[in-house]
């Protein structure tokens, strides 16, 4: 199968190029460094040429409201309208657990939106909503500093790992659309202050995690368990302690 992934030399999208060639795919990275670029649309037309599947784990260049819901729904409307053209029959695209739930972020509004994009479009979909990704935990942390301490939510996330993500992504990816959305989370779910914790105590942060119900995320206040998936979602098998070993020993620390 020809499989285009737009992001595909990104974090995720690195990993599902990879796991895709190796099982015997035609796995083609798409992205402005390729000369692909979803918003302006160039290079979309010659690179769909022949394509069965198309994979998009891209991530806005901009956080803006306003400039990250322009991003995803120009460049999912472009997508998919190369794939009509192209005849291909399955797009696969990577968005996020309780974006639906979460009105009050920018960012999340605009994943809801690129979703919305997908179920109008007229090409046989998969959406995965995956939950947040440990290689972000240090970047969630950073976000509530404030000296000496960090200020972080008590509402639960079910942390997964980027190799989890990029697994189910390239299973799906071969198979047929699944009509809808599939969620996939992490194998345990705890308060973001809990998993500030966690990752302090591995890295030897000597910063107070303070607990705050009302601390925002991503410009959201988190009621309860809005960031896990519900009954039926796959989960990955990566824990804590195996992704944060791993993470050691690829940066040599």
């Amino acid at each position: 199968m020809k499989i285009v992934v737009i992001g595909g030399t990104g974090r995720v999208g690195g990993n599902v190029v990879r796991r895709l060639l190796a099982q015997g795919h035609e796995a083609v990275p798409a992205s402005p460094s390729t000369g692909v670029d979803t918003v302006t649309g160039q290079g979309l037309a010659e690179v769909m040429k022949g394509a069965d599947v198309v994979v998009d784990v891209s991530n806005a260049p901009v956080w803006g409201d306003d400039a990250v819901r322009e991003f995803f729904t120009t460049s999912t409307r472009n997508l998919l309208a190369a794939e009509r053209d192209a005849g291909v029959g399955h797009h696969l695209a990577v968005t996020i657990v309780g974006a639906d739930l979460l009105p009050d972020s920018g960012y999340l509004r605009a994943k809801v939106a690129q979703e919305a994009e997908i179920d109008a479009g007229g090409v046989a979909y998969t959406i995965l909503r995956a939950t947040q990704f440990f290689e972000f935990l240090p970047q969630i942390a950073e976000a509530g500093a404030e000296g000496d301490h960090v200020r972080l939510s008590t509402g639960l996330m079910q942390l997964v790992a980027v190799d989890d993500v990029a697994a189910t992504v390239a299973e799906l990816a071969t198979g047929a659309p699944a009509a809808g959305r599939v969620e996939l989370g992490g194998p345990e779910a705890l308060g973001i202050d809990a998993w500030a914790r966690r990752l302090f105590t591995a890295t030897g942060d000597k910063r107070t995690v303070v607990s705050d119900p009302h601390a925002p995320y991503f410009g959201t206040e988190l009621k309860g368990a809005e960031l896990t998936p519900g009954d039926g979602a796959r989960i990955g098998t990566t824990a804590f302690d195996t992704w944060f070993t791993t993470q050691q020993q690829e940066t040599g620390k």
